[in-house]
């Protein structure tokens, strides 16, 4: 049998419990996307995370100019959510495309709080992963606040490490809150001051 990163991922997270791993691996359907396709879009309600086992996803919004404004990215062993129909059951903000042909575990929202329900281990484990997610928005909300784009790129670089080459150069822009040419201009001060 293949062994898939979800049950790595599974397996070295939920302190070894193997009748929920198994469940997990079970209930969950894995999806194929081809690059371009939408697993979300703005409007629509959904109530499923996505795992992301091989590939590319990326969680935008489009303002009234026709702006794209990149939230997240999610490479492999990456979680990608939709909190608004997920939490609270209503129209997402966003759409999450995938970037490259990536291959996703859902999870729907039913198994999470069934499994919650029944399993405290689980349970911690599904409050530290939201946890983080808050902490990892708010530490963006402060950068995009008071970081320079120089300081946000290379943050980006030590949190996407695999991202950069990945994706193309205006979704990166779009991720630091700035325009393409200043990212060019940041790349380049970066690799004159090494």
């Amino acid at each position: 049998m293949k062994t898939f990163r979800f049950k790595t991922y599974l397996t070295s997270n939920v302190e070894s419990l193997e009748s929920i791993n198994k469940e997990l691996l079970n209930k969950c359907k894995q999806q194929q996307f081809k690059k371009g396709d939408y697993l979300l879009r703005e409007g629509e309600i959904s109530k499923t995370s996505y795992f992301v086992e091989d590939g590319l996803l990326r969680q935008f919004s489009v303002d009234d100019k026709g702006k794209e404004h990149v939230i997240q990215f999610a490479p492999e062993n990456w979680f990608m959510a939709n909190r608004e129909g997920e939490c609270f059951n209503l129209p997402s903000s966003y759409n999450i495309e995938a970037i490259e042909d990536t291959t996703v575990f859902i999870i729907e929202k039913e198994l999470i709080e069934n499994l919650s329900k029944t399993n405290s281990v689980f349970l911690n484990f599904n409050i530290e992963l939201l946890h983080k997610h808050i902490a990892s928005l708010q530490k963006r909300i402060t950068q995009l606040q008071s970081k320079t784009a120089k300081e946000r790129y290379l943050d980006f670089i030590k949190t996407y490490p695999d991202v950069l080459m990945r994706v193309p150069q205006t979704y990166v822009a779009s991720y630091l809150g700035i325009t393409p040419e200043s990212l060019s201009r940041v790349r380049k001060e970066i690799s004159i001051n090494k």
